[in-house]
């Protein structure tokens, strides 16, 4: 068994989402897991162990299992480039398969997923008002260009375009309140967005569902978003950055491509780094 602590979509030698990385020839079971995600206490922590000629992959947050997350994904091919060289990997989730590809040469680490097939859906305008209230937010903060959402791509994101950078960087919620409101609205997150440009977006992505009060990089929230800009028919010419974690001290940059196929994989990379610990 090997646990490694490794920040996915940093930036440099500085930024990104903290990871927890575990992988060892057998899983233990799902409260040992479950013990060791609280343990480490990141926002996810990621079990992995040899399955045929792939990996059985499971992702922990510090209060419940999730079923996929992005970062984490990242800090796991970094972890299998480490190990077993170049390459890309096939990673069998609990309701999905995916694959990741891990680098690390030349002075760069990091890896490039394959996100679970995407859809999205309007969000419902009661649940809407209800996520404004939560945060603080008037329906004239919201850009009407970016009607709310909930997206998809493995796990489900309720999606929030703000009309400022102003209004994004004022983020505030009660951690409770925002537990209650994202267990009952059968989300992982909440994304709040704010679209620079038509290809650059700034993003926050509050996490009470996890324990956690913000994800300073979502790599599963970039490819939900990715798949709702592609539904929508926002002119995106196949490919978004994002910048993340700037207002919490730990700027991420996650970059996602995609085709305009309805409901195909996004492709999610960035780079990783090691923690010292």
């Amino acid at each position: 068994m090997l646990l490694r602590r490794i920040s996915a979509f940093s930036d440099g030698d500085s930024g990104g989402n903290p990871a927890g990385v575990w992988v060892g020839e057998e899983m233990g079971d799902s409260r040992t897991m479950q013990r060791i995600a609280a343990r480490i206490g990141y926002s996810e922590t990621v079990f992995a162990s040899p399955l045929h000629k792939a990996w059985r992959v499971r992702y922990f947050s510090p209060e419940s299992e999730v079923p996929f997350c992005g970062h984490a994904t990242i800090a796991l091919g970094a972890a299998l480039a480490l190990d077993h060289g170049d390459g890309v990997f096939a990673l069998v989730l609990n309701d999905a398969h995916i694959t990741v590809e891990g680098y690390n040469g030349k002075g760069r680490l990091g890896a490039i997923l394959q996100s679970p097939h995407t859809r999205s859906e309007t969000a419902d305008p009661e649940l809407v008002k209800e996520a404004l209230k939560l945060f603080g937010y008037a329906p004239r903060d919201l850009d009407p260009r970016l009607p709310p959402a909930i997206a998809y791509a493995g796990a489900p994101h309720l999606l929030l375009a703000l009309s400022t950078r102003r209004k994004l960087a004022s983020m505030s919620y009660d951690l409770a309140k925002g537990r209650e409101f994202m267990r009952k609205a059968g989300v992982v997150t909440v994304g709040l967005l704010y679209a620079a440009t038509s290809r650059l977006f700034d993003a926050r992505h509050a996490f009470a569902s996890g324990g956690v009060y913000e994800d300073p990089a979502t790599g599963a929230g970039a490819a939900a978003l990715a798949g709702y800009l592609r539904d929508i028919s926002w002119p995106h010419g196949g490919a978004i950055e994002i910048v993340q974690g700037e207002d919490m001290g730990s700027r991420s940059l996650l970059r996602a491509e995609f085709t305009r196929v309805s409901g195909s994989s996004i492709r999610v990379s960035g780079s990783a780094r090691f923690i010292d610990r």
